[in-house]
């Protein structure tokens, strides 16, 4: 495989990334290099990253425990990171990659906010030969689509509910442009393969399950798998650490055997579906 030098970058293009996960499997094929964007335009009650919403950097103190003492720092989350940067991480982690089938993975946030960056990112991953996953809430304007359909091999979309006024309760925003975005993809013919959150009081419901999976059924066999997502309640702590109010706070982790029947009207309609990703 190809790598890249310095002289390679004729522009500086620069973005506000606030987390940087290796050797992800959760992400995409293989084992992937998770690039976090900063900035989210929804609200989901349930957000399992409520560091990633703001997309400015965000400043918070952070216990640790030094021989027993307790201190506080501070702690920046999100940071500006040039296309440069990001390409040496990834030729760092190239290998593990490469022999795994994986590649990277840009998630959020949402991208494409910041839709410059991730265009930039895109075109040098594709360079150097990187499988490339866009993982998306499909908040956008298609024209952003538009820009990366030609450099990204793979979509992971986020389907969270199909009534829109209820979508609107739990994330702030209906979900009619989201779900154009979603047909206009599949006709594009692009691989896609849908996200399910499932949350307790919000889309748990068989009722819920069905008409979702009804939804995708619509998409004419464009969708390759379906990641059903259980509710886990292990972000509670960002919540209080960034001053974050947190609508869930009572509610209990979900647990695969709290899916078995749900996977099951998924499997009945011909989806391939997994719990988890």
């Amino acid at each position: 495989m190809r790598r890249i030098t310095n002289s390679q970058f004729i522009t500086i293009m620069r973005g506000i990334i606030y987390d940087i996960k290796r050797f992800a499997v959760h992400d995409g094929p293989g084992i992937r290099t998770t690039i976090f964007f900063k900035g989210c335009p929804l609200r989901c009650a349930w957000c399992h990253n409520p560091e990633s919403i703001d997309p400015r950097p965000l400043v918070s103190d952070k216990k640790i425990i030094v021989d027993g003492c307790i201190m506080n720092e501070t702690e920046e989350t999100g940071k500006t990171w040039t296309t440069e940067d990001v390409m040496k991480v990834l030729e760092r982690e190239a290998v593990f990659m490469d022999e795994s089938k994986g590649g990277v993975t840009f998630s959020g946030g949402e991208p494409m906010m910041q839709i410059d960056f991730l265009e930039d990112l895109l075109i040098h991953s594709k360079k150097e030969g990187y499988h490339t996953v866009i993982d998306t809430s499909g908040q956008t304007a298609w024209s952003n689509f538009e820009r990366v359909i030609p450099m990204t091999d793979l979509f992971l979309f986020d389907l969270k509910h199909v009534d829109s006024v209820r979508h609107e309760e739990f994330t702030g925003v209906p979900n009619k442009h989201l779900l154009k975005n979603l047909d206009k993809l599949a006709v594009a013919g692009k691989r896609i393969r849908i996200r399910v959150p499932v949350i307790p009081g919000f889309n748990f419901s068989i009722q819920d399950q069905k008409r979702i999976a009804d939804r995708i059924t619509l998409l004419n066999g464009s969708v390759e798998q379906v990641d059903l997502l259980p509710f886990h309640a292990i972000a509670a702590h960002k919540y209080k650490r960034f001053g974050i109010g947190n609508r869930m706070e009572n509610i209990k982790s979900l647990y695969e055997e709290d899916l078995t029947e749900i996977i099951g009207i998924y499997k009945n309609k011909g989806l391939k579906t997994t719990i988890g990703g």
